[in-house]
């Protein structure tokens, strides 16, 4: 038998070795954005040996960071948890704006060389496994010169993020095209788009909106958040009075250990008290906005959605910017459908109209699983929205593919740390034990409802068929939990009845 599977082995490793394309690496990291950053220096960091490359299908590290460039963009979760770990951030805003982001993550990239491993301009198109050959075979384009790029690598690590970069999501509204004014998309935001003095209509509550309406009310003559529901928003100061006494309390090291877990534990108590306890959640951020809009406003109408918090991620204004331009008279909210738009601005449900020169449509994300790329296993394509997801990473009957996938309810960044981490933990066990392929089978775990990262927002329940499952057990169910994945992904074990270590090397 040993004999028999000596020869097997020899077989395979000679299949490999006859697969002669352009390279072959250890790992293929696709995205040189946030995600891919890190996952970069944790690969340098824990598995030396192995070799890596990325794939950025722009020309610019940064990823949404360097996409999103219209006026205001900011992080909507802190920097001391939306930062590394390994490079924690030292500026002196916990909201930051997007440029400061942007070129944290370029330095963060240069100071460690990995800026020297990514090929920009290179887009993944179509990824296909053989467990024979125990390796994937990648298609790549040259964006630059539209030539095809083939190689094979061990394991593939996907940052691309959720939605698309080449579209936003516009709804279809009548009369769009008979619109005199100018339409802008702020995925797209044109660098010569002056609104001085212009009448500005953002349609759309969520983030996007909420950050647009103030930073272009300094210059606009006016501007209207137009919604046809509204949102939870809270206000945030830019700056943490506790961070700030802590860097002046501890050494330098300490701080940042500190500053950081005391943000993790702040929003996940933040967030858990609002699934327990929603009424007292909705009470509170009530008071807020009775202290933060002028009296007599109309919550109700325009503030007070119909859902819970945390339903959907709660927009910050950042040092109640926006409530400062409504109590100003530079911005004003509605609330109200859209019937179409006319040649000077929108007509709405109402029977009202709302005269525009610019309309921005805040309206949000196109949804893309990994990229939209082609995968397939052994010859059968995979579709994502059959299969489950295990611990928030790895798509069930996939071998050697993980995912980073941030929290919903946190920052981005601390989930996809902690599966860089694991994957690397997942490389170097493979690695000492000689096998060549890890992948997650689903034996105890039916599909539950719901997205997997726990929210109800729009641009999830629109792409709800294109992304993975939730299981009803761990580790197929995503618990948006930083403190249970922290356990569950950096602690226990790598083997349990879910994962399955096979291709032995001879």
């Amino acid at each position: 038998m040993a004999d028999v599977e000596s020869e097997v082995n020899s077989e395979v490793d000679s299949e490999v070795d006859s697969e002669k394309v352009s390279e072959h690496l250890d790992v293929l990291v696709i995205g040189a954005g946030l995600s891919g950053i890190g996952a970069g220096h944790r690969l340098q960091e824990s598995c030396p040996w192995a070799s890596y490359a990325i794939f950025e299908s722009r020309d610019a590290i940064g990823g949404t960071w360097d996409l999103f460039r219209y006026p205001g963009i900011r992080s909507d979760s802190d920097m001391f948890t939306l930062g590394y770990e390994f490079r924690p951030w030292d500026g002196a805003k916990s909201i930051a704006d997007g440029a400061s982001i942007r070129q944290y993550i370029v330095d963060t990239a240069a100071e460690a060389g990995i800026d020297r491993r990514i090929r920009f301009g290179h887009r993944v198109v179509a990824l296909a496994w053989s467990t024979k050959k125990s390796l994937w075979h990648v298609t790549a384009q040259n964006c630059r010169t539209g030539e095809t790029v083939e190689l094979t690598c061990g394991f593939v690590y996907s940052c691309t993020g959720y939605y698309r970069y080449d579209r936003g999501y516009t709804p279809t509204f009548e009369g769009l095209d008979g619109f005199a004014g100018e339409v802008v998309h702020p995925q797209h935001w044109p660098d010569d788009l002056d609104v001085t003095g212009k009448r500005v209509v953002v349609i759309g509550s969520g983030a996007t909106a909420i950050t647009l309406v103030p930073a272009l009310a300094g210059s606009a003559g006016h501007v209207t958040m137009l919604q046809r529901s509204p949102t939870w928003v809270v206000s945030l100061p830019s700056r943490s009075a506790l961070a700030d006494r802590l860097r002046r309390a501890l050494p330098r090291r300490w701080a940042d250990v500190a500053i950081r877990w005391a943000n993790v534990l702040a929003s996940q108590g933040s967030y858990f008290l609002s699934r327990r306890w929603p009424a007292l959640v909705r009470t509170g951020l009530r008071k807020g906005l009775e202290r933060d809009l002028p009296e007599g406003y109309d919550i109700d109408t325009h503030f007070t959605p119909r859902y819970d918090p945390w339903d959907q991620r709660l927009c910050v204004a950042t040092d109640g910017d926006l409530f400062a331009a409504l109590r100003a008279g530079t911005a004003s909210v509605v609330t109200d459908g859209i019937d179409r738009f006319t040649s000077t601005g929108v007509q709405l449900a109402s029977g009202a109209e709302l005269d525009a020169d610019v309309v921005v449509t805040a309206t949000g994300l196109d949804m893309l699983f990994i990229g939209g790329i082609d995968v397939s296993v052994d010859g059968e394509s995979v579709d994502p929205g059959s299969r489950l997801l295990y611990k928030g990473m790895m798509v069930e009957g996939v071998p050697n593919l993980a995912i980073a996938l941030g929290y919903a309810n946190a920052s981005w960044t601390l989930k996809a740390d902690l599966t860089s981490r694991y994957v690397c933990r997942l490389l170097n066990h493979m690695r000492a034990t000689g096998m060549r392929q890890c992948t997650a089978l689903n034996r105890t775990a039916h599909q539950v409802e719901g997205s997997v990262l726990g929210l109800s927002s729009g641009y999830l329940q629109r792409a709800a068929d294109q992304m993975p499952r939730q299981g009803s057990v761990f580790p197929w169910r995503v618990h948006q939990s930083y403190l249970r994945d922290h356990r569950a992904l950096k602690r226990s074990a790598l083997s349990d009845d879910a994962m399955v270590f096979s291709n032995p090397r001879s």
